[in-house]
């Protein structure tokens, strides 16, 4: 059976991975991507803290639901602000789209 450990390995990993995918990537959709894997590792760890100190509670459950809301709403507003920066700048990429002007 895993320990808190391995879950927090786990959940360090993929934040260290959305953390250099939003750095390093010059695409807008890519950059959404990493920001979605930073709260996943977050989600892991309100589970993992969840069920290993109080194991009866759901409040872990109820804050990573919370937070997957969030990340659905992130998505949606991301995405669609992607969507209207290519239609008008016929971009994605986040270092040409520097300029907000008409």
């Amino acid at each position: 059976m895993p320990a808190l450990t391995h879950y927090l390995v786990l959940s360090a990993l993929l934040f260290c991975l959305g953390l250099f995918a939003v750095v390093t990537r010059r695409n807008g959709v890519a950059i959404l991507m990493g920001i979605e894997l930073m709260l996943n590792a977050a989600n892991v760890n309100l589970v993992a803290f969840n069920k290993f100190a109080a194991p009866g509670a759901m409040q872990g459950q109820v804050f990573a639901l919370i937070v997957i809301t969030l990340a659905a709403c992130e998505a949606a507003v991301g995405l669609a602000l992607v969507l209207a920066a290519y239609r008008s700048l016929e971009t994605v990429y986040v270092d040409e789209i520097n300029v907000m002007k008409w």
